[in-house]
């Protein structure tokens, strides 16, 4: 999966960055380098609650786990 990645320097230094595809989906490093990992981290677990949330209200039928 390929999603848009915003980094933004921090006015304390670092970056900030976000996944706007992701609502919600934020964080930061003080390298370039940090931020992106940091922010795929992020992605990971925003995408893994999101499949709890759907599977409490509509449970599957079948489920599969794809790397990113």
């Amino acid at each position: 999966m390929k999603l848009k990645v915003v980094l933004e320097l921090a006015e304390e230094g670092g970056y900030v960055v976000s996944i706007p595809a992701l609502p919600g989906c934020w964080s930061q490093g003080e390298t370039r380098d940090e931020a992106i990992a940091n922010i795929r981290e992020a992605a990971i677990g925003w995408l893994e609650a999101q499949q709890d949330k759907i599977e409490r209200t509509h449970p599957p039928t079948d489920v599969d786990l794809i790397n990113l």
